[in-house]
């Protein structure tokens, strides 16, 4: 696509307060040199990511090939200097920041720059330079001081975007919403090589190379789904929180045990596997806007941190894939697993966990809210009294683990608590309990799921499913695909399930499903 209908297909997208580079908006003198490029190298857009009070990441990725079998976007075997710029205003004439960082072949031409100095609870907008190329304008946030309690924060979060069933259209739409912070909750993409994964009438969209296993195809993976305009038009209308789950890596990946154990497959041994997640934490953090302190050793990247909001909210992002035990009985859901409910199961392992617990006991903010992975409130299958049918993948194979911090936030006082789940491709709302099986156990918080952007296709619309007869903590179910925007205040928490009725063709409008609030100091979600 040529610079001047991709730029206008993506400005076209952000909506209103974001514009494409501007020609009288003219970049400083700079010595950046493009290494003889003649293709717009900012095919992959740009984002920002990880607000703190006094600054933020910004990234981009250059690539004027992004399918390139090698994984390097077609680039020169060279670094190559690009120029940024940080201002108060989108046309760019307000710079207060500026540099020079370069793209380096180690790193798949990959940048991260790290702000500081900045002034807190502000908005910013940023772009990029290498020679005669200029990138899109951003827009990004630094979070408030930390003893401001900022009078809201509108919330967006998504998770499971599958490029091959479907169109992004729902990260456009959650673009003009104007978010002022978005967290996705994992499988930003997934591993599968083209005609693995179908979906009933066929995918609309293919997947470029093989499976991911190797560094080179986890870079092509990455590079294909940022070259789409809608994801790009969301990562430039506000900082993101990312946290990965399975896909980014293998399918329900556990620790150092991969999906498949099977005899000649490059993941069939512990030593093979952990090659495969070294490649896959390198391409994440190479096209993700994260913080040096995320960059990977090997095949150990950590994730898990706390993004404070002032004393409005606490961000726990999790990583529930990393430290976990193997799924029991096989994975998948099992009826009267025993083991589940063993003391000694994790899905956040010793460290994670403590640094949760010891979270929720030094929170002063209103709310404290766990992005994460996997369904939190138990789901059982089976109606019948002294039978369970639940998932070994999610929290309910590791009900120790989750009662240790249900009863963790409960005893440090945490005034609000709030969990946000993807991975499920469905919509829920929860109550959450320490004790599912004592209809007198109080209600301690809630639980927000947000469906996904396009993994398993169009959805039926169903805002039913028979489980919440006998699960009366689960209050909302919905099968569309979309993503989820709250409002937060000091005194409520507001979330609208944002919907599409269609995704494998593009442009469907938005629409909200349904409403919940979440009232300071009452546990529970209330319809509204």
């Amino acid at each position: 696509m040529d610079n001047i209908s991709r730029r206008s297909l993506l400005s076209a997208g952000l909506g209103a307060g974001l514009v494409a580079a501007l020609p009288g908006a003219a970049f400083a003198t700079s010595t950046a040199d493009d290494a003889g490029l003649r293709t717009d190298p900012f095919m992959l857009g740009i984002a920002s990511g990880e607000p703190w009070p006094d600054g933020f990441v910004i990234w981009t990725r250059l690539a004027v090939d992004p399918v390139a079998d090698d994984g390097l976007g077609g680039m020169p075997a060279r670094n190559v200097a690009v120029r940024w710029e940080v201002a108060e205003d989108a046309s760019m004439r307000k710079v207060v920041a500026r540099g020079v960082e370069h793209a380096r072949i180690e790193t798949a031409h990959s940048v991260h720059v790290e702000l500081k100095g900045l002034r807190p609870g502000r908005e910013y907008f940023y772009r990029f330079r290498t020679g005669r190329h200029i990138s899109p304008v951003g827009r990004t946030l630094t979070s408030p001081a930390p003893h401001e309690t900022p009078a809201a924060l509108a919330m967006a979060f998504a998770s499971c975007a599958q490029y091959e069933h479907g169109y992004f259209t729902a990260y456009s739409r959650l673009a003009q919403d104007h978010p002022d912070l978005v967290l996705h909750l994992g499988d930003y993409l997934y591993e599968y090589k083209k005609d693995s994964y179908v979906i009933g009438g066929g995918n609309p969209r293919d997947h470029a190379g093989p499976e991911t296993v190797s560094l080179a195809g986890y870079r092509q993976r990455h590079a294909q789904y940022k070259a789409d305009a809608d994801l790009q038009a969301a990562h430039a209308i506000a900082p993101w929180l990312v946290v990965w789950d399975d896909h980014e890596v293998d399918n329900n990946w556990a620790d150092e045990v991969p999906e498949n154990q099977d005899a000649g497959q490059l993941n069939d041994t512990t030593e093979h596997f952990r090659q495969r997640r070294s490649a896959a934490f390198q391409a994440y953090y190479e096209n993700m806007p994260l913080r040096a302190s995320s960059v990977p050793a090997g095949f150990d990247m950590k994730i898990y941190r706390t993004i404070q909001w002032g004393q409005l909210a606490n961000f726990h992002m999790m990583d529930t894939r990393q430290y976990r035990d193997d799924q029991l009985a096989g994975d998948g859901w099992k009826k009267n697993v025993a083991e589940r409910l063993a003391e000694d199961r994790t899905i956040t392992g010793a460290e994670q966990e403590k640094w949760l617990l010891d979270g929720f006991k030094n929170s002063t903010q209103r709310w404290d809210i766990l992005g994460q992975q996997v369904f939190y409130t138990e789901r059982d299958r089976n109606a019948a009294p002294g039978i369970d049918d639940v998932s070994m993948d999610g929290w309910d194979g590791y009900a120790a683990s989750r009662r240790r911090i249900t009863q963790g936030w409960v005893d440090a006082n945490v005034r609000n608590a709030v969990v946000l789940t993807g991975d499920v491709h469905r919509n829920w709302a929860n109550d959450v309990k320490v004790d599912y099986k004592d209809p007198a156990s109080p209600v301690v918080g809630s639980e927000l799921v947000c469906t996904s952007i396009t993994s398993t296709g169009n959805g039926n619309g169903s805002t039913a499913d028979p489980v919440m007869a006998w699960n009366p903590h689960l209050k909302f179910y919905n099968d569309n695909r979309g993503y989820v925007n709250t409002r937060i205040t000091k005194d409520a928490m507001t979330a609208d399930f944002r919907t599409l009725d269609y995704v494998t063709t593009p442009g469907a409008p938005v629409s909200t499903k349904a409403s919940f609030s979440i009232q300071d100091g009452v546990p529970g979600l209330q319809a509204r």
